[in-house]
């Protein structure tokens, strides 16, 4: 949190008066993930987003250990849109290494509420080919609700 503050305070003065920045920040913890979210937005010039950072620990012991624990960064942010009525994300992270192809995709669709804040549904897909039958990947699906805020 301390890194989105720095962040938003060195782009008010760097971009004078014509950039205004805010942030966004997302999690949920329920039977299937412990999932955090934060990043700055810029307002203008698209609504960038900026300093993202995430984390998610899916709880299934169906997934395969090294796509159990994500960390997501700027560029695993495949889509983004954030404004007075709506809040989505889709991240998308790929394993690394020289493993079997994998993926952790999770999909943030919520809409603000009345006191500012954004609630909705998260859904979150695991793509597995180390656990590969028959050619068939292994997939997993985790989905439930999330809360956001957003400024």
């Amino acid at each position: 949190m301390r890194r989105l503050v720095v962040s938003l305070a060195m782009v008010a003065l760097l971009g004078g008066a014509a950039v205004a920045a805010g942030g966004i920040s997302c999690a949920v913890e329920d039977d299937g993930v412990v999932l955090s979210l934060e990043g700055g937005v810029t307002y203008g010039m698209g609504g960038a987003l900026f300093n993202f950072a995430g984390q998610a620990g899916l709880r299934s012991e169906k997934i395969t250990g090294d796509l159990r624990a994500s960390s997501f960064g700027r560029e695993h942010v495949a889509q983004y849109w954030f404004d007075d009525r709506e809040l989505k994300l889709r991240l998308y992270r790929e394993r690394e290494g020289d493993a079997p192809h994998g993926y952790v995709e999770i999909v943030l669709e919520t809409i603000a509420d009345r006191d500012g804040s954004y609630r909705g549904d998260y859904a979150v897909t695991v793509y597995d080919m180390t656990e590969a039958a028959n050619g068939e990947a292994a997939t997993e699906e985790i989905s439930g609700a999330i809360a956001c805020s957003g400024e």
